[in-house]
């Protein structure tokens, strides 16, 4: 019995008034706390100079400590994955026996993998390169099922993709199956979460005939721009046998988002390459990895939660969750330190790019929502231990408050003691030093750039012919854009979105275009 407050998305969603209002609290906590934090940091610039700004200074160093720490968490991740990218994992998986009494009787050779790939106005040359990527596996492809999930509120140019794909792909797989989500249906939101479900269900119907035991099924649901290296799926497989807890676990590769990163503008690049080093940050901090994007989970915890959330934007990370409450804590994600490889955001144009770009990142920052989601799950859940609850609620709540206000406290509210602080503040040798002391310490935190450079570098696909070779110069003179970005593409839309949400202006699933 999956319980009621597992479904809700939103506060709207919960029956009980009493329920609602402390449901509605915790989706205001994020944007109440980001906006006090920023409007006290100015109140202080003017009323109290001299302690906002040793609280800056402070501040300041913290972030240089941070960067330094992050960065070796992101060595030590790349160093990891390309020590895995050596690995034959084909070999490996053979030899691999179950450590968990879990998969007692399962070998390799019993597994199956279910991809599911939700699209929904992707044109024909991004899906087929997804699919390309699926014959090239190492995998025994009698023992993948793959899903087309499109949607029917696209019409007849999703479809028209989707027999094209069919009438190339189709007899390659054991099965192969296209579903169409049907638009409006009653308590959903138009959302990748949504179409998944919908086609999850249906993958069902067809494992419940093949008479697949649902343990020996590993579900990876990938973004449509997906392109899984050949061993993939059996470092995937490797990681479910070798897991501990492996019906209790989802497993995260690391998405590289490079198929057009050539194309991109500079500060497309930028974001791409940080959500990258991001991630691999994360990979290196396991207690604190959350699903995102593509990612993979057993087939039987997806059936024991009801699949994902069909009201909700952010349905990648929000599955982590509530697989969490569901199994009372005993929920982790496991770093496969392996990766794949997804588009930057890129348009026809460079505004359209710009705004585009803008509009992705909002939808991710609205992961804020699962914050609501799980602080209320904690309240109604007794048997996660207290522990757990709190190492969970202070991770995220720092990470979705440092999103929205580091970069503006750093680079923009730095100043404001010097430029706006009262009494006699300016006269001070300290108002003078400022300026000099907090740009000494954010040089000093921007050498970190060089090792995310160096990184970038390595990560590059093959430079295409249209291309002089001075474009590797510009590759790497683009991080000088990082200040630039970390605000404009970062604590802004990250702000937008936590406002929103304390608003009650609740966010629909904006769907990136993707063009070739």
């Amino acid at each position: 019995m999956v319980p009621d407050y597992l479904s809700y998305g939103r506060a709207t969603d919960v029956a009980s008034r009493r329920d609602r209002i402390i449901y509605r609290i915790f989706e205001m906590q994020p944007g109440l706390l980001a906006w006090t934090t920023l409007a006290v940091v100015v109140a202080a610039s003017y009323w109290v100079p001299v302690w906002a700004s040793l609280f800056i200074i402070g501040f300041d160093i913290y972030w240089l400590v941070k960067t330094i720490f992050l960065s070796l968490h992101m060595s030590h991740s790349f160093r990891a994955m390309r020590a895995n990218q050596r690995i034959d994992w084909s070999h490996a998986c053979r030899e691999a026996h179950p450590l968990s009494p879990d998969l007692s009787g399962i070998s390799a050779s019993d597994l199956h993998h279910l991809v599911i790939l939700p699209m929904a106005t992707e044109p024909y040359e991004v899906v087929r390169e997804s699919f390309e990527g699926l014959l090239r596996t190492s995998w025994p492809l009698e023992r993948m099922i793959v899903v087309l999930a499109t949607e029917g509120r696209v019409g007849e140019p999703a479809r028209a993709v989707a027999s094209r794909i069919r009438e190339e792909f189709g007899e390659k797989f054991l099965r192969f199956v296209v579903t169409e989500h049907p638009d409006n249906i009653p308590g959903e939101i138009r959302g990748k979460g949504s179409n998944e479900t919908w086609a999850g269900k249906q993958a069902l119907a067809t494992i419940d005939e093949l008479g697949i035991e649902y343990r020996r099924v590993i579900v990876s649901v990938f973004d449509i721009d997906t392109v899984a290296p050949s061993d993939f799926f059996a470092c995937l497989a490797w990681h479910y046998l070798a897991a501990e807890r492996p019906l209790r676990s989802s497993y995260q590769p690391i998405p590289i988002f490079s198929n057009n990163i050539w194309h991109a503008p500079a500060f497309a690049r930028v974001f791409a390459f940080s959500t990258t080093f991001w991630q691999m940050i994360q990979q290196a901090r396991p207690e604190q990895l959350v699903t995102f994007s593509s990612q993979s989970i057993g087939l039987q915890a997806l059936v024991d939660v009801g699949f994902w959330q069909i009201n909700v934007v952010s349905e990648d990370s929000q599955i982590f969750w509530k697989c969490l409450l569901r199994y009372d804590g005993d929920w982790r994600t496991i770093p496969m330190r392996f990766p794949v490889y997804m588009d930057a955001n890129v348009a026809p144009t460079f505004w359209g790019t710009l705004v585009n770009q803008y509009k992705q990142i909002r939808r991710w920052h609205y992961g804020v929502e699962n914050n609501p989601y799980f602080l209320f799950g904690f309240m109604k859940n007794p048997r996660i231990p207290w522990r757990t609850k709190l190492h969970h609620a202070f991770n995220m709540i720092e990470k979705t408050h440092s999103s929205a206000t580091n970069a503006l406290i750093i680079f923009l509210l730095g100043w404001l003691p010097v430029n706006i602080g009262s009494g006699q503040f300016s006269q001070t040798v300290l108002s003078y030093n400022l300026p000099f002391i907090t740009k000494t310490i954010m040089l000093l935190a921007m050498v970190g750039l060089i090792s995310s450079a160096i990184i970038s570098m390595v990560l590059l696909p093959p430079r295409p012919p249209n291309f002089g070779k001075f474009r590797y110069a510009w590759m790497v003179l683009q991080w000088l854009l990082f200040p630039v970005n970390f605000i404009l593409f970062g604590a802004i839309p990250a702000l937008d979105a936590q406002t929103r949400l304390m608003l009650g202006k609740y966010m629909g699933f904006w769907v990136t275009p993707k063009s070739r």
